[in-house]
């Protein structure tokens, strides 16, 4: 078997057509029957049915699925690993992160990344937290710079976590509280807060239900500047990060102090490009550059 025939096979199987793989790859109609017919001679069986204008595995061919995927996975993990024998640091590094870090913590780590290694050409994509993992658990991208699951039991033996950043939270309003805020006073007024399906707003709620209380936010978005705007004209309290207060006013209320932790994610069974490698030095070496200054 080869390589280009399994690829070829997967996008025949993901598309369900054998002309839209053909668009897919680049390639004509006919030279993607002549590689699955090439790999259906090898194996010496259909791998699928062909019904009109669509096609539908075989049941050879839903055997195949799994078995193309890992060859091809052991493929690209054997040529990153003959590559990492190189120090030349270039290529394109996969990376994802949230809308929230991108905007503010990242851009002197992707500023001084960039001066120091010119040729590597970076392509971030920014998702939600819990997203994010997802891509690093199933290879789509090689690193993520997220807010971390704070649910230890939830923890994927695969993925390695590095905590990089503590990022207190803090509880807003758009105007200032005439006494001191309880947790009760607040379960009882509107609030908006990061869905329910994000790590962030899984700490607030947990918080509150380890107390017996029970929120019901009025408005549920996953954007914090859109959050941050949302309080500003008074449509409820929120929780946001310490540096998003900006002239939004800082409620004391009468709880344990409330964070989340920012790092790194990476696939303990991906082999790391060297770019990848050299981003995370960076990204170690700024933090402790800047911890430093502040000691």
């Amino acid at each position: 078997m080869q390589l280009v025939e399994l690829k070829t096979f997967l996008a025949v199987a993901e598309e369900k057509s054998f002309s839209a793989a053909a668009l897919r790859l680049y390639i004509t109609q006919p030279a993607i029957s002549k590689r699955i017919q090439s790999l259906e001679n090898h194996l010496g069986t259909s791998l699928f049915d062909r019904i009109g204008k669509r096609v539908y595995l075989t049941e050879a061919g839903t055997l195949l699925i799994d078995r193309a995927t890992a060859i091809l996975r052991l493929a690209k993990d054997t040529e990153k690993e003959i590559f990492n024998l190189n120090d030349t640091i270039s290529g394109r590094l996969n990376l994802a992160t949230s809308h929230h870090i991108g905007l503010h913590r990242l851009a002197p780590v992707l500023k001084d990344f960039s001066k120091r290694y010119p040729e590597v050409q970076l392509d971030i994509q920014f998702e939600d937290s819990e997203v994010a993992y997802q891509m690093v658990r199933s290879g789509q991208v090689e690193l993520a710079v997220v807010t971390l699951n704070p649910d230890q039991t939830e923890l994927d033996a695969d993925l390695i976590a590095t905590p990089v950043w503590h990022d207190p939270l803090v509880f807003v309003s758009a105007e200032a509280a005439a006494e001191q805020t309880t947790m009760q006073m607040l379960a009882s007024q509107p609030c908006i807060l990061p869905g329910l399906a994000t790590y962030t707003g899984r700490i607030v709620m947990d918080r509150f239900n380890n107390a017996g209380l029970a929120l019901q936010p009025t408005l549920s978005t996953n954007y914090l500047e859109t959050i941050g705007m949302l309080v500003s004209v008074g449509l409820g309290w929120s929780v946001l990060p310490q540096s998003m207060k900006g002239d939004l006013t800082a409620l004391e209320v009468n709880c344990e102090p409330i964070y989340r932790t920012l790092g790194s994610v990476i696939n303990g069974k991906r082999t790391l490009t060297n770019s990848a490698s050299a981003f995370l030095t960076v990204l170690d070496d700024y933090v402790f550059t800047n911890r430093a200054n502040q000691e």
